[in-house]
C-alpha cells in the first residue's frame, strides 16, 4: 500500500513500456511547471555541453546536455517542456508524458527524474508531484528559489515533506547556484548501483489532487509574503493605461539602444571583414578562386555578419525582459488586445518568440489547446518582425534615412522608422487574426490562465548562454544557407563566358534572371538587382543582403557604406520604402513554410499563408511606392 498523498492506494507495477534503443548513458529527466527555474537548473548543471534537436515525428524541441559525475562517469540530462500536469492535452504535455512513460518512439525512458518546483508557490506546484512520483522512477524533488522563500519570510520543513512524498527533497536556488550539491549527490548515489530501485506507484491519481495544500501544511510550509516593490511594480506594469505605455517606452528604448549601442561594434566587425578580405586578396594570386573568395564570400557573407552585434543586442534585451519576469506581465496586458481579435493571451508568447524566428514560434503554439486558435496563431506568426529582417531593415534605413532627432533627443529618425516597421507587421498580424477568427477559424474564446513569476535579477550566465546560442545559430546560417546562396549567385554572375572573360553582370545568367523578373517588380520601384535578391531571399530573408553585397562587390562596392551608397544611387526613395514594406509582409522563408506544413499536417494552410502574405506584400509595396513617389514629387 502507498500513502504518498494521504490516500491509502494500492501500489502496482508500471505499465510495460515499449522496447527502447540501447544507450550507454543514463538519462535523467528534468520536469517542472513553467517559470519554476527548470531551464536555469539545466543550464547550471550542463553549461555549454548542450544540444538541441526535435523529438522524432514532432516539432517539439529536445534539449539535452551532459553532466560529469564521480569516477569520470557521465549522465545525460533532458530538459522536458514545462507542464502543470501529465494529462496529455497540449503537445508539450503529450511529449513529457510519452517520454516519462517510455512511449516516445526512438527515445529511451529516463532512469531517474529531477522534479523542480517553485518553493514560493508550493501549494500550486505540488499538484504535479503526485503524477510524477506515481511513475515509479527514482525522483529528487528540488524546491527552487529558496533565496526568495527565505527573503520573503517563508519556511518549510524539507524532512517532513520528504517523508510525506516518499522522495528526497532539497531546497535550492538554481539562479545563484545554491543547494546544487545534493543534486550531484543524488545522481552519484543513484547511478552507483546498476539497477535503480523501483518506488511504489500511485494507482488512483485523480483522487489525490486537493491534497497539495494539506501536505504543505503538514510540512510546516509558510508561503513568503510578496515583496512591497513587487506589488508596486505590478501596480504600474499591469495598469490598464500605464502598463501599455510602459511597454511602448521599453520598446522604443530597446531599438534606440540597438542603433546607437551596436554602431561601434558593427564598425569594428566591418573593418575586420574589409581588412581580412583585402589581405586575402593580396596573398592569393589573381584567379577566379580569389575573386570568388573576396567578392563572393567576403563581400556577400561579410555584409550579413556585420549585423551580428545588432541581433545579439536585441536578444540581450529580450533575455533581460524575460528573465526579469516582465514579459509575463506583458503577456497579461496583451491578453486584452488578443481578445479583440478572438485570440487569447497564450498566443502572445509564440508571437513574441516570432521576433526571434518564426520557426520556433510556430512550434511554441503547441501549448494552445484550442486547435483553431493554434492555427490562427501559426498563420499570423510570420508577420512578426523576426531577426532575419533586421539586417534588411537596417541596411535600407541607413541608406535612405539620415540620423537625427524624431521625438526630441531620445528617439532618432532611424529608430522611429524601425519601430514603425515592427508596428506595421504587428498591425498586419492583428488584422489577419481578426479576419480569420471572424470567418474560417471562428471559435469560442477560452479563458487565459497565467502564473506570474516573481521579479528576478537576470544572471550573466543565463544571458551569456542565450547570446552564445543565438550567435551560433546566426553564424551557422551565414556559413551554410547564405554562403551557398552567394556562391551560386557569384557563379551565375560570371557565366556565360565571353571570349574567356566574365560578362558584365547585367548580361550574366544572374542578370538575365533578374531582368526577366524586372517587368513584374518595376511597378514597385525595384530594379533587376533587387529581383535577384528577392529570389535568393526565399531561402532566408537576410540572404538578400549577402546577394546585394555580392552583386555590388563585383562592381567594387563590397563594404557596408559602399553598399548603402550604391543602393541610394540605384533605388528611388519610393522603391526603398516599398522594399521595406514588402519584407514586412512577405513570407520569404522556406523553413517557415516547411514547419507550418508539419504543424498543420498538410499543404493547405502553408500554401494559403504563402499566397496571402505574398499578395499582401506586393500590394503593400505597390501602394508604398506610389504614395512616397507622389509625396516627393
Amino acid at each position: 500500500m502507498a500513502n504518498i498523498c494521504g490516500c491509502e492506494l494500492q501500489a502496482h507495477r508500471p505499465e510495460q513500456a515499449p522496447k527502447q534503443p540501447h544507450t550507454h548513458l543514463h538519462r535523467v529527466a528534468i520536469v517542472g511547471p513553467p517559470n519554476s527555474g527548470k531551464s536555469t537548473l539545466f543550464n547550471k548543471l550542463t553549461g555549454l555541453r548542450q544540444k538541441v534537436a526535435n523529438y522524432p515525428g514532432v516539432t517539439v524541441e529536445q534539449r539535452t546536455g551532459r553532466i560529469r559525475l564521480a569516477h569520470n562517469r557521465e549522465v545525460e540530462l533532458i530538459d522536458l517542456p514545462g507542464i502543470y500536469s501529465l494529462d496529455p492535452r497540449s503537445e508539450d504535455e503529450r511529449v513529457t508524458h510519452d517520454v516519462l512513460t517510455g512511449r516516445m518512439p526512438g527515445v529511451s525512458r529516463p532512469d531517474a527524474v529531477i522534479l523542480i518546483l517553485d518553493s514560493t508557490n508550493l501549494s500550486r506546484h505540488l499538484i504535479l508531484a503526485a503524477p510524477v512520483l506515481s511513475l515509479g522512477l527514482p525522483t529528487l524533488v528540488v524546491l527552487n528559489m529558496a533565496d526568495a522563500l527565505r527573503e520573503g519570510g517563508g519556511a518549510l520543513d524539507t524532512s517532513a515533506l520528504a517523508a510525506r512524498l516518499g522522495a528526497p527533497v532539497v531546497l535550492a536556488s538554481a539562479a545563484k547556484g545554491e543547494g546544487l550539491e545534493p543534486v550531484h549527490e543524488f545522481l552519484n548515489r543513484q547511478f552507483a548501483v546498476p539497477h535503480p530501485v523501483q518506488l511504489p506507484v500511485i494507482q488512483d491519481i485523480p483522487k489525490c489532487r486537493a491534497w497539495a495544500s494539506r501536505i504543505g501544511a503538514e510540512a510546516s510550509y509558510r508561503a513568503p509574503a510578496p515583496p512591497v516593490w513587487t506589488r508596486r511594480l505590478d501596480a504600474v506594469f499591469l495598469h490598464p493605461l500605464f502598463g501599455p505605455l510602459v511597454f511602448i517606452l521599453v520598446v522604443l528604448a530597446v531599438f534606440q539602444t540597438i542603433f546607437v549601442g551596436a554602431e561601434p561594434l558593427m564598425n569594428a566587425v566591418e573593418a575586420a571583414i574589409t581588412w581580412s578580405g583585402s589581405e586575402i586578396g593580396r596573398l592569393l594570386p589573381a584567379s577566379p578562386v580569389r575573386d570568388l573568395i573576396v567578392e563572393g564570400v567576403w563581400g556577400g557573407v561579410g555584409s550579413v555578419i556585420v549585423f551580428l552585434p545588432q541581433i545579439l543586442l536585441l536578444f540581450l534585451f529580450i533575455g533581460i525582459l524575460e528573465d526579469s519576469g516582465y514579459l509575463a506581465r506583458a503577456a497579461l496586458i496583451a491578453d486584452r488586445t488578443m481578445a479583440k481579435v478572438g485570440l487569447q493571451g497564450k498566443s502572445f508568447i509564440p508571437l513574441l518568440s516570432a521576433y526571434a524566428c518564426a520557426v520556433p514560434a510556430i512550434m511554441a503554439t503547441r501549448t494552445i489547446e484550442n486547435k483553431r486558435d493554434r492555427i490562427a496563431t501559426i498563420l499570423i506568426a510570420p508577420f512578426m518582425t523576426c531577426s532575419a529582417r533586421l539586417p534588411v531593415y537596417t541596411l535600407f534605413i541607413a541608406a535612405f534615412i539620415s540620423e537625427g532627432p524624431f521625438l526630441g533627443p531620445f528617439v532618432g529618425r532611424r529608430t522611429a522608422a524601425m519601430v514603425g516597421l515592427y508596428i506595421l507587421g504587428f498591425l498586419a498580424a492583428f488584422a489577419t487574426a481578426r479576419l480569420l477568427k471572424s470567418s474560417i477559424l471562428k471559435s469560442e474564446r477560452t479563458p487565459f490562465v497565467l502564473e506570474l513569476p516573481p521579479y528576478r535579477r537576470p544572471t550573466l550566465r543565463s544571458l551569456g548562454l542565450r547570446l552564445y546560442d543565438r550567435a551560433r545559430i546566426f553564424l551557422r546560417r551565414a556559413g551554410t544557407v547564405i554562403l551557398t546562396a552567394v556562391v551560386i549567385l557569384w557563379i551565375l554572375a560570371h557565366v556565360p563566358l565571353i571570349d574567356g572573360h566574365a560578362p558584365p553582370i547585367e548580361h550574366s545568367a544572374a542578370g538575365t534572371l533578374g531582368r526577366a523578373l524586372e517587368p513584374l517588380i518595376a511597378p514597385l520601384g525595384f530594379n533587376w538587382k533587387i529581383g535577384i535578391g528577392l529570389i535568393s531571399s526565399l531561402a532566408a530573408r537576410e540572404t538578400i543582403v549577402g546577394t546585394l553585397g555580392t552583386i555590388y562587390g563585383i562592381q567594387g562596392d563590397e563594404s557596408a557604406p559602399g553598399l548603402q551608397a550604391a543602393l541610394h544611387r540605384d533605388l528611388t526613395p519610393g522603391g526603398a520604402v516599398a522594399l521595406l514594406v514588402f519584407f514586412a509582409f512577405a513570407m520569404q522563408c522556406m523553413s517557415t513554410v516547411a514547419v507550418v506544413r508539419r504543424e498543420t499536417g498538410g499543404w493547405k494552410w502553408p500554401v494559403l499563408q504563402f499566397v496571402y502574405m505574398g499578395s499582401l506584400a506586393y500590394l503593400g509595396a505597390l501602394a508604398a511606392n506610389w504614395i512616397v513617389t507622389a509625396w516627393i514629387s
